[in-house]
């Protein structure tokens, strides 16, 4: 069954309505590993309910359609998707407790042919109910390994950010723990593959991974605690690429440069020398 074009830029996404509260923030930061020094004061900021902040990076899990992709009238093969790329744009700090509502569209379909795939590109809104203001907006690639050649579009894809050709300015290295996957799926991923050892396998890992979106959160923590001094309202946007996974206990260490307000970076995690995340950007104040 192939892509139906029309039929998936105009898939009836239902709005969602989340209420979240400060031990679902504090839940989120420790998924992503903050506090592995339970002295940090800075980090304690987001993982104790004084006067407590929210992790930027949180916006990604909020009003999320949930895996819609599998629904069979999708015609898309589920089986075979990947998380290509995901950025967000923060429109105010995330407050550590509320009600949002969530609205998401496909903004493209792009064919890379035959054998090759299709990219679908995917916008999501999260606004503040009980004030109306937009909190974040939220992008995302979704890489159908199984569905190119449906004769849809073949430009479209969002810009690659290129990282300058010198040594980075800044590098943070920030650990995993081995339960890290155990952990974030609480925040609302509970796919298998990130915590039964036997679906790991017949994925073809040798143990669970780590979800892409915990990464995105650790090199999030990487550039708040570098470029930002751990004040969140300072963390404008961020968007990056997934090229390798993480196993959960390995260490992702980030590479940062600084052009003005800009960040560009990659990760890589130490013990394999493997990039796990690419030409990443991020906006700082």
């Amino acid at each position: 069954m192939a892509i139906d074009y029309d039929k998936i830029m105009n898939w009836p996404f239902e709005e969602v309505v989340q209420s979240y509260d400060t031990r679902d923030s504090i839940l989120y930061a420790l998924g992503v590993g903050l506090n592995m020094d339970p002295l940090d004061e800075e980090q304690l900021r987001f993982t104790y309910e004084d006067n407590m902040n929210a992790l930027p990076t949180m916006a990604v899990v909020l009003g999320t359609p949930g895996f819609w992709v599998k629904d069979p009238d999708s015609g898309i093969d589920w089986v075979k998707v990947l998380h290509g790329e995901q950025g967000m744009v923060l429109h105010k700090p995330l407050p550590p407790a509320a009600t949002v509502t969530a609205t998401t569209k496909v903004t493209e379909i792009i064919d890379k042919g035959e054998g090759k795939g299709a990219l679908l590109l995917q916008e999501r809104t999260v606004t503040d109910q009980a004030t109306g203001d937009k909190l974040a907006t939220l992008y995302s690639t979704t890489f159908a390994r199984g569905d190119g050649g449906f004769g849809g579009p073949t430009t479209g894809a969002r810009p690659v950010h290129s990282l300058p050709e010198r040594e980075p300015d800044m590098v943070c290295d920030l650990p995993t723990l081995p339960q890290a996957a155990l952990i974030y799926r609480l925040s609302g991923d509970y796919n298998p593959l990130h915590a039964d050892p036997n679906v790991a396998k017949g994925g073809g890992f040798k143990a669970p991974i780590l979800h892409g979106l915990c990464s995105f959160g650790v090199a999030g923590h990487a550039i708040l605690k570098s470029c930002c001094d751990y004040d969140p309202s300072r963390f404008k946007s961020m968007n990056l690429r997934f090229s390798a996974p993480v196993y959960p206990g390995e260490t992702i260490r980030t590479e940062m440069w600084k052009d003005d307000n800009v960040i560009s970076f990659r990760a890589k995690v130490l013990e394999r020398d493997v990039m796990v995340l690419n030409n990443g950007r991020a906006d700082v104040g």
